[in-house]
């Protein structure tokens, strides 16, 4: 939750950041100038964003999603994931975000199943806080929609001029829906890919989803990785120019709030929040509570299409040369070296080879150096349970067996 909150709001900020600024010397188009370009040029990769939305996918996600969709394990295993982990829990644990339960909640009752939880019940203080954080999620949700849609009708956002708000506003829920829908592909597809196709269900189209998207040796997986990533970002930049405030020169501030509160409105936060909660989180959490559901929509395998034709035209072709160079320099190899194939993990008991693993500045130290570099909440955790540090002794003395028998 915290990270897709982060990305909502990085691509915001860039939509701020690089936007086009309106023309200086009125509304003629050739007041602008871009390298001698003609009109016909800038409109398409500056005035609608376009530049920025290439640039953004295949600079700033394209490549890092491509290699973690093969290299998971290799990808997170540097210090800097950790940190943006923890970075993200705490966005999640300020409550923020927390009205995307409340829609999961919904979505759960209505379909007449039930969500099992590997949580303790909560205690009653969990309970309250937990409560409260919802409540006061959707109250920041409510005025975050109610300032939005005052600004859209009354022409205070940036969405291009001649557009009518009655457009705009339909325009808004459809890509919020169409983003939706990606975001929770994504996070169905992954649930999908480590368990045998004997349980990925008997839908039809959940089947033929499957079959299309781990097709060639699983390559159309990063494939719509591409596709669904140029598609979310386009749809971000739009939802973006529709929700982002700017008021005139004399307009009064929205509802009459500070002028502080208002530059707070004017950097697009309040659309980045709804787009998170509304457009992102909330089909996620719906989709890995029930991913196999999720797949047997025939939307799901029309956008799956959609996607990959995205990327078979080469658009985006850029970042599997990002990916690659990024790739060869980390030296990430697939998690199949590591754990092997679902089947395979099926078949027989494999365990992680531990010299595999990359070691050095940036990475965490494997087993053995683990028991001596461990975080101290670990380490406390051994000195007070004799049952934990025996499992951490035998670890260390297994990942130290192969090189024993070796000398």
């Amino acid at each position: 939750m915290g990270r897709q909150f982060m990305v909502c709001m990085i691509v915001f900020l860039i939509n701020i950041s690089g936007g086009p600024l309106p023309n200086p010397d009125g509304d003629t188009p050739d007041a602008i100038t871009l390298w001698g370009f003609g009109n016909i040029i800038k409109n398409i990769f500056f005035t609608t964003g376009l530049a920025m939305v290439f640039l953004t996918c295949m600079c700033g996600q394209l490549n890092s999603q491509v290699n973690a969709s093969f290299c998971m394990l290799d990808y997170c295993n540097n210090y800097f994931a950790v940190f943006t982990m923890w970075f993200a829990l705490a966005v999640e644990m300020s409550g923020l975000l927390h009205s995307s339960y409340l829609i999961q909640m919904l979505v759960v009752k209505l379909s007449g199943q039930e969500v099992k939880s590997r949580e303790a019940p909560r205690t009653a203080f969990q309970s309250f806080f937990f409560w409260f954080r919802c409540l006061a999620s959707l109250a920041i949700l409510c005025f975050c929609f109610a300032v939005t849609f005052v600004a859209l009708f009354n022409g205070q956002t940036t969405m291009w001029e001649g557009v009518p708000a009655s457009v705009a506003l339909v325009i808004f829920l459809i890509l919020m829906t169409i983003v939706g829908m990606l975001e929770g592909m994504q996070i169905a597809f992954f649930a999908v890919a480590k368990i045998p196709a004997s349980e990925r269900g008997d839908s039809y189209f959940a089947k033929k989803t499957c079959d299309l998207l781990f097709h060639g040796g699983g390559n159309n997986l990063p494939g719509f990785m591409i596709g669904r990533q140029l598609s979310v970002v386009t749809c971000m930049f739009f939802v973006a120019r529709v929700t982002s405030v700017k008021l005139g020169e004399n307009d009064e501030n929205i509802f009459g709030v500070p002028d502080v509160v208002q530059e707070l409105f004017n950097t697009g936060l309040l659309g980045a929040l709804m787009l998170t909660i509304v457009g992102s989180i909330a089909w996620q959490l719906v989709a890995s509570a029930f991913p196999i559901a999720f797949l047997s929509s025939p939307i799901t395998y029309v956008f799956l299409q959609i996607c990959l034709f995205f990327e078979a035209t080469g658009v985006c072709a850029g970042a599997w040369v990002i990916a690659y160079i990024h790739k060869t320099i980390a030296g990430f190899q697939k998690d199949e070296v590591y754990i092997g194939t679902s089947e395979e993990r099926a078949m027989k008991n494999m365990n992680d080879d531990s010299k595999r693993l990359p070691s050095g500045a940036g990475f965490i130290n494997p087993l053995p150096a683990f028991k001596i570099a461990a975080p101290k909440s670990l380490k406390a955790l051994m000195e007070s349970d004799e049952a934990v540090a025996a499992f951490v002794r035998a670890l260390s003395q297994a990942s130290l067996k192969p090189a024993t028998e070796e000398n």
